[in-house]
Order: structure tokens, then sequence, then C-alpha cells
């Protein structure tokens, strides 16, 4: 595939609003979960909530599509010159020529459970002033977005679990590449929302304390929230506006998207469709699994997740001790989120060459033939791999790389760095 730049992109979670908090809690092995306490949530586990998300309303000429999970957006949009960059964007390709591609598992529907302790004690119904099309509807999220900064382009919603995230930079790429758009707004969004604590609590997958993946005593998930964003453009358009570009701009080089349907909420016992999706990228980016610098692990620090991950890596890497971890023992699992979160931190660690620690996790699988990193460092990195499994066993793995800036195609459309 032909590079894509990411010429800019924003990350707010629990461990900092946007990048260069995000970047200072990963280099200090700094975590942000916390005992829940999360609305009237009953339950031991602990969570990634993001401070003051309900301290601003969504801009006042879209109060329609009030909620938390559009706060949560706002707010993430609101860092690192985002805003303007998009605006800027717009501004120079046209608000029809962007489009808006955006993942979510569970959208607004914590605004869906406050409206149902205020229905109508006779007849049962919501009250008048809810609406569902623009909060709960899993399109709303790519709706506020789309209104946020008045683009005309094509837009879309991706639920697919928790790969959501990660499966809009590939929605987004073939648009690029068929020429109708020139430009993308991909990103993830998901708040906390008592479905979810309680839904995952269900399945006897929420751990009682700080998630540890990939540890021997791994014994379940920790909710987080998060929203992340990138602008992604061809290399010729972005340099054609004159964008800054340089040695570290990053690049969305390949990707790979499989789905193994094994079961609705269990991986494939071997990995399949994650080693699928993780051969397909590297395919797509013309690179072998020996090529890669880093690889961020989906690690959900589930006894099953976790398996079948290192099933599939071990077979792909082939004894390679490819630096990995998983980040989400300091962001928790952000769902439909992760996949755009944690790209944003791969392209951390390719901006900066560095290595971020998993953190929690003490004694790491010795199964694992990768080398876990349990202590940040800095490292010389050019290309990271992300995974993002999901539900129903939608897989989805994304490869950036650092200094394609200048990357075109040779006479077959493979990618090459120049």
């Amino acid at each position: 595939m032909n590079p894509i730049l990411l010429t800019h992109f924003t990350a707010t979670s629990c461990i900092g609003r946007g990048l260069d908090a995000t970047l200072d809690a990963l280099r200090m092995q700094r975590g942000g979960l916390a005992p829940c306490r999360f609305d009237d949530a009953a339950l031991t586990t602990w969570t990634g909530e993001v401070a003051g998300v309900d301290d601003e309303p969504v801009r006042r000429d879209l109060r329609e599509f009030e909620c938390r999970n559009h706060r949560l957006a706002q707010l993430a949009l609101r860092q690192d010159g985002f805003e303007e960059a998009v605006r800027a964007a717009a501004a120079h390709y046209g608000p029809q020529r962007i489009g808006v591609f955006l993942g979510t598992s569970t959208s607004g529907i914590f605004e869906t459970e406050l409206a149902y302790r205020r229905r109508d004690p006779d007849t049962g119904a919501l009250p008048a002033d809810f609406h569902y099309a623009n909060t709960h509807n899993t399109y709303s999220l790519a709706a506020f977005v789309r209104a946020y900064f008045a683009l005309h382009g094509p837009s879309m919603a991706v639920s697919s679990a928790c790969s959501s995230g990660a499966k809009v930079f590939a929605s987004a790429r073939r648009m690029l590449e068929a020429g109708l758009i020139d430009a993308a707004v991909v990103g993830g969004v998901d708040s906390l929302c008592l479905t979810t604590l309680y839904g995952f609590n269900s399945l006897e997958l929420l751990s009682t304390q700080p998630c540890k993946p990939f540890d021997i005593t791994h014994k379940g998930i920790s909710i987080g929230e998060a929203a992340a964003f990138a602008l992604l453009e061809r290399p010729e358009n972005a340099a054609a506006r004159n964008a800054a570009l340089d040695e570290s701009t990053i690049a969305l080089v390949g990707i790979g998207e499989s789905s193994d349907a094994h079961h609705m909420s269990s991986p494939h016992p071997e990995g399949l469709g994650a080693r699928l999706a993780m051969q397909q990228a590297l395919a797509s980016a013309g690179l072998a699994a020996g090529d890669i610098g880093y690889v961020n692990l989906h690690g959900t620090a589930t006894p099953g997740n976790d398996t079948a991950e290192r099933l599939a890596v071990n077979a792909l890497f082939d004894g390679k001790r490819t630096p990995c971890s998983s980040t989400k023992g300091a962001t928790g699992h952000t769902l439909g989120a992760a996949g755009a979160l944690e790209a944003v931190i791969a392209a951390l660690a390719l901006k900066h060459q560095f290595l971020p620690a998993g953190i929690q996790t003490t004694q790491p699988d010795p199964e694992l033939m990768l080398e876990y990193v349990l202590t940040s460092r800095a490292a010389p990195v050019r290309t990271a791999l992300s995974n993002s499994f999901g539900f129903g066993g939608t897989n989805c793995s994304l490869i950036l790389g650092l200094g394609w800036a200048d990357s075109g195609s040779d006479s077959d459309g493979d990618s090459k760095r120049t």
C-alpha cells in the first residue's frame, strides 16, 4: 500500500490530556487506573476515568449532541492544536473533501442509562429531552465531529468492538486511495458507562486490581475511557498544501484485517485471526516480521486473550526478541477507542524514539517469545505494529513507520522509502 501520513494526532485518556501529558506518563511509567468510582457502580474493580469530562458541555450550537461521550470527544479535539489542524485542512481542500471515520463500541449509551432513570412512572415513556439519534446512536459520534468542523465529506462510524478505533484507519485509507477524499479525520471515542462495567462483570472478566497484561498472574481487564484522533493525508497532498513534514513525520504503512468468527466473546484459541491480521499488515507494508521495531500488543490481561495473542505473535515472529508491551496497564482497556489510542502511543514511540513499558506487569509470561518491555527506555525504532482484536473475532493490525514522508510507490503499487 502507499503510505498515508498522520499529519496531526492527539490523545486524551486517564494518563493525561494531550500528547505531552501522555508522553510524560508513558516515559515515567505512570498509570491512570484507580478504584472504580464511576456513577453508582457497586463493583470491586479499577477503571481509567478521565478527570473533568463533565466540566464543560458540548459547544452551544451542538447541544442536541450533549452526552458524556461527545464531551470527551470535544475535550480531546481541543488538545495539541488538532482542531486548528483540521480547520486548516478544510480551508485548503474544502469541507466536502474531508472524510470522518470514527470508532466506538457503546457511543453515548450512558445518556440512555440516565434517561431510563427518569422514565414517566405511569407510562414508562422516556423523557422528552432525551435524543437517542444524537447520543446513543452509534453514528452520533461521527455526526458530532462532522458537525463540529462543518465538514461535508463521507462519514461513518465503525463499531466492531475493541478493533473499532483501528479499523477506521483502514476505512479512511480506502477512501483516500480511491480519490474520493483528500484528507480524513479518524479516531475512536469510548466513555465509561454502566452497561460496559456490568456487562464485563457478568462475563467474569473484570480484574479486582489494576490489570496485568501478559503477567503470569493476570486475572482480567480494567476498563478505561479515551478519545484519540489523527488527521490522515496522502504525502503528495500534504506537501502541496505545505504541511509541516520532516524526518519525524509518522506514516501509516501497513494495514491488516481479519474476521475469524470463532466465538462471540472468546478469541480463536490459537490466535488464527490475530495472526492473519498481522500477516496481512506486514504484506501490505512490504515488510518482514524482523523489520518491526516495537509491537503494541492488544494485551487485555484476560487469560484467554493474552494466550491467543501470544500464540499468534510467537508463530509470526518465530523466536525474534522484538520489544513489545501492552499499554493497557496504564490506560485500561478503552474498548472502541483502544485502537486509535494505541496507534497514537505507537506514533509517540516512533517520534520520540522510546519503548513504552507495560506497567503493572512484573512477571511476563515465560512462553511469550518476544521481549516484554518492563522499563520504558530510549531505543531506535523505525516501525511499530499495533494490534487491536475485538469480540466476534474482528481483528485489525496497523503498522506505523518513521521517515516515510517522501515515500511513493513503485510500478507494482508496493510502498517504498526514499
